[in-house]
C-alpha cells in the first residue's frame, strides 16, 4: 500500500511521461492486461489513456486493471490512469 507522499512522488514522475497504452471500445481485453503486466515489470510506472469510445466507466476500469495486474492505482485524472508496481530490481526509489 502506497502512502500519500509516495503517490504524490509517483504522480510527479508520471506527469512527464506519455501514455503507452490506450483503452478503446474493447475495454479490458486479455491481451491488454498481459501487455500492461509486462510493461509494469519493465517500467514499474505505466500511464494509460482511456479513449472516448470506451464503453466502460473509467474509475471501474482503473480498479479492475490494478487488481488484474497486481499493481497500485496511483491516479485517475480525466481519461488517464497511472499504475505502479515495484519490480524485482526496483528502478524507482520511493521516498
Amino acid at each position: 500500500m502506497l502512502s500519500g507522499k509516495q503517490k504524490r512522488y509517483l504522480r510527479g514522475l508520471a506527469s512527464c511521461e506519455k501514455s503507452i497504452f490506450q483503452i478503446g471500445k474493447d475495454a479490458l481485453s486479455d491481451n491488454l492486461i498481459e501487455q500492461v503486466d509486462h510493461a509494469l515489470e519493465a517500467r514499474e510506472l505505466v500511464k494509460i489513456s482511456v479513449l472516448k469510445n470506451s464503453p466502460a466507466d473509467i474509475e471501474e476500469t482503473a480498479f479492475d486493471l490494478a487488481r488484474l495486474t497486481h499493481s497500485e492505482l496511483v491516479q485517475v485524472i480525466g481519461r488517464t490512469i497511472v499504475l505502479y508496481r515495484t519490480g524485482r530490481d526496483p528502478k524507482i526509489l520511493l521516498p
